[in-house]
Formats: structure tokens, C-alpha cells, sequence
């Protein structure tokens, strides 16, 4: 990689630990056991059990919730449930941050397993728009680790995997993203000073 430029690097992101502080799922499940009183023990156990359907969109949002509340008599209705899940996001700001700062050159990338409705809410999002390429599983059929997410990525950021890095808070992801050609940069929001330098270092700034 040594005589790269700027120009010629690039960077891409996981969402849900990069993007957020803990993960989305542990928040959304507390969140419905305490609005519904089941354990949250009962509500993990089936959410994850079913939540691999939303990953690769097999599953909508609704058929995904029906299914849950069969499974551990919560009761709430879809209308109430949405904004349930979809408040249950909190944002890592200093990652916004990093991202609005990055320059124009720069082309930015999201490779993300996600859910439906979810995936909507991002790209309505502003601050997304400084994304050039969004991939979610849940539109592809596919997610990380598998090498067909990273080529999907690749192929939406239309450069060399080897010009890219792929940041991520789970190290088996990195661990692919490298295997497929990418730069991977492990990512705690804990440690984000020092994430941050090394970014910068990679896109030689």
C-alpha cells in the first residue's frame, strides 16, 4: 500500500456498534420486555431466534412481530411497536462526527446488517447522505461474515477491495473483510481517539 494517496483510499462502515453505542438488538429487546413485562430472557430467546429472517429480508418488519408476540405473549400493536424499535437506536455522535469530517475525495461506504424499516429510517437519515454507497443485508440476502456481502460492498463502492477499509466492532467481520481484500480496522467507541488517528492514517491525511 506504501504511495498511496488520499485520493486513492477509501473508507466503509459497519453500523450497529460503529454507528451506535451498544448494539441496536440488546437495546430493542430490553426495550420491549419492559414496555411488555415478559422477562427479557423469554423475549432474546425468541428475537433471536427469528431475527436472521429480517437480516436477509426474508421477513417483514410486521410478520417478524406477530411471530414474536405468539411466541412470548407480548401484546402491542404494530403501530406502537415501530417507533418502540426504531427508538431504541442511540447514536455514537463522535462516529457522526469522524464521518462529516472526512473529505470530499473520500469515498464512503456502509456494509450493514440490518433489518427492514430499519434500513428505510437510516436512509432518511440527513447525515447518511454523505454516504456513496449503502449496503443492507436485508436488501441484498445476504450478510457478514459471507464474502457475497463484502463483494455486494465492493461492487456498490465500485473500487479495489484493497483501496478500502472496512471498520467494524466484531472481529469475525474484520476478520472476512480482510479474507476478501479490504483494510480491517477493529472499532470500540470506548477507544474512538485512537480509531480516529488511525483512520487518518490510512487516508494519509
Amino acid at each position: 500500500m506504501a504511495g498511496m494517496t488520499a485520493q486513492q483510499r477509501h473508507v466503509a462502515f459497519d453500523w450497529g456498534g460503529v454507528f451506535t453505542v451498544g448494539t441496536f438488538d440488546g437495546r430493542s429487546t430490553q426495550n420491549m420486555a419492559d414496555r411488555s413485562g415478559v422477562s427479557v430472557q423469554r423475549v432474546r430467546e425468541s428475537y433471536f431466534r427469528h431475527v436472521h429472517q429480517l437480516e436477509v429480508g426474508t421477513w417483514g418488519l410486521p410478520q417478524f412481530w406477530e411471530t414474536l408476540q405468539a411466541e412470548t405473549g407480548m401484546s402491542l400493536p404494530y403501530h406502537e411497536f415501530e417507533p418502540l424499535y426504531l427508538g431504541s437506536i442511540q447514536d455514537n455522535s463522535p462516529m457522526y462526527a469522524t464521518l462529516e469530517q472526512l473529505p470530499r475525495q473520500v469515498r464512503v461506504g456502509l456494509l450493514s446488517n440490518n433489518y427492514p424499516v430499519v434500513s428505510d429510517h437510516l436512509r432518511r437519515d440527513p447525515r447518511f447522505a454523505r454516504f456513496d454507497a449503502l449496503v443492507f443485508s436485508n436488501e441484498i440476502g445476504y450478510k457478514k461474515p459471507t464474502p457475497e456481502a463484502f463483494a455486494a460492498l465492493q461492487q456498490a463502492m465500485d473500487l479495489p477491495a484493497g483501496q478500502v477499509a472496512f471498520v467494524d466492532d466484531v472481529q469475525e467481520n474484520i476478520d472476512a473483510a480482510n479474507a476478501f481484500g479490504f483494510q480491517g480496522l477493529l472499532y470500540h467507541h470506548d477507544r474512538h481517539a485512537e480509531f480516529q488517528a488511525t483512520l487518518r492514517e490510512w487516508l494519509a491525511l
